[in-house]
């Protein structure tokens, strides 16, 4: 596959990155707005290019783009005073969380600059998390996504180019699912690790006939419980304590956060912090029975 280069690449996904939640303005409407581009959050001082900081034993190469791991061997234990029990995930009623569980998700990366400073924190509170990856990001950036594998969270798929799967028939949608899983397959093929078969949909934006088809396959649709809405513009801290306090009224969920956001990345130590001296237990997501996804071009589309 030819690979365009990643910083013009992410300018032509600005837009179809824009966000997996609905804007306030338009929720009743039930319109999907999006939400600031990737790009303008990584001008400026954020960019990775000329970035000198090492994390998670990385540094940069001469291009700019982040290096593969220094400690390939590396593999967290998930066994801290946060990390709680792990699930194999066959079909979406698997997910049965009890009081005090949550599922640590990520959309939209990997992003450089920023994935890798969120494996940081989970490696510092030693959990794991799920990691729904656009596939032209995937593409774009193979490394970090491996890094991501190598740390030993799983990964999951949310289309080629983040359209909303509303907007397109079912063929057209299923086929933009499908090549997202093969562009994250391929990114993770040079270590020998392939996609677990989980899905997201796109500015949340499902449909039954959608839900039912890829359920045929064995894909699983990774819903969410606890919007973190870090899409808005906000301080760190105001995306820390929504978080918290739709925990506190639901007890338990799968939480939504996006790996492209600063604030993200900056709130994260505290979210984790914050969950772990209130009792919660994060719990990891890992495949079933379910086969994973391949790579291969000629696999059959679902």
């Amino acid at each position: 596959m030819v690979r365009a280069a990643p910083l013009l690449l992410l300018g032509a996904l600005a837009l179809s990155l824009a966000g997996c939640a609905r804007n306030e303005a338009t929720r009743m409407a039930g319109l999907y707005a999006p939400r600031p581009s990737a790009l303008a959050e990584t001008k400026g001082s954020e960019a990775i290019e000329g970035e000198k900081v090492a994390l998670l034993g990385f540094q940069p190469d001469a291009s700019g783009a982040d290096a593969f791991p220094l400690r390939q061997s590396f593999r967290p234990s998930f066994t801290s005073k946060l990390a709680g029990r792990t699930i194999a995930v066959s079909r979406i009623s698997d997910i049965q969380l009890a009081d005090k569980e949550v599922v640590l998700t990520f959309d939209d990366g990997p992003m450089p600059g920023k994935t890798l400073r969120i494996l940081k924190a989970l490696d510092d509170y030693g959990v794991g998390a799920t990691f729904l990856m656009v596939g032209r990001m995937a593409d774009a950036y193979p490394k970090i996504a491996q890094a991501v594998a190598e740390r030993g969270h799983t990964i999951g798929t949310h289309t080629e180019s983040h359209a909303n799967l509303r907007s397109l028939d079912d063929e057209a949608a299923m086929a933009e699912i499908r090549a997202g899983q093969i562009s994250v397959a391929e990114a993770l093929q040079p270590i020998g690790r392939e996609p677990a078969p989980f899905f997201r949909f796109p500015y949340l934006a499902d449909r039954p006939s959608l839900r039912q088809r890829i359920a045929n396959q064995g894909v699983v649709a990774i819903d969410v419980d606890i919007d973190s809405k870090d899409y808005f513009h906000g301080a760190p801290s105001t995306v820390k304590e929504r978080t918290i306090l739709d925990l506190e009224k639901h007890g338990r969920g799968i939480i939504l956060f996006h790996d492209i956001h600063e604030r993200t990345v900056d709130m994260l130590p505290d979210l984790l912090a914050s969950l772990q001296a209130r009792g919660f237990k994060v719990v990891r997501l890992v495949p079933g029975g379910a086969p994973l996804l391949a790579a291969a071009k000629s696999a059959p589309a679902i």
